[in-house]
């Protein structure tokens, strides 16, 4: 079966979301800082007059920190009846991919990623990693 998934870049690395996962894409200008949230929280946004918190991809996924560019996005997603934001360095491209595309990471990629990455995909030439959204944003605890 086929799915659509939308594409988005940390850093050099492309990652990928099941589509239905994710309820839109904005760009970003800055958020409000919260007090007493873990470091990855880069605070909250609001979004089309909904107050949502923003987890900060760079920072979930252990990379420097990086200067919000014109190409920065959140993209909004729901788990249950959370909605949150994550913030990526780039993202607006939506592909079709199957379930026999994707791998399981390799067992040294899955110990380290603590979880957060469940499959791997190729796309042409172009290596994908599909993340879990319910732990990126601390629905579920990661492993490790």
């Amino acid at each position: 079966m086929s799915a659509l998934h939308v594409v988005f870049k940390i850093g050099s690395a492309e990652y990928v979301l099941p589509a239905a996962e994710v309820l839109q894409m904005e760009s970003y200008s800055g958020a409000t800082p919260v007090p007493g949230t873990p470091p990855y929280v880069a605070g909250l946004v609001q979004i089309r007059g909904r107050v949502v918190p923003v987890v900060d991809l760079r920072k979930r996924l252990g990379l420097a920190p990086a200067e919000a560019t014109m190409d920065t996005r959140i993209l909004v997603g729901q788990a249950g009846d959370r909605t949150v934001g994550l913030l990526v360095d780039s993202g607006r491209e939506v592909l079709k991919l199957s379930d026999e595309q994707f791998k399981p990471p390799p067992k040294l990629l899955a110990d380290q990623a603590e979880g957060l990455v469940k499959a791997i995909v190729q796309a042409g030439s172009r290596l994908l990693m599909l993340l879990d959204f319910r732990k990126l944003i601390g629905e579920e605890p990661v492993h490790g």
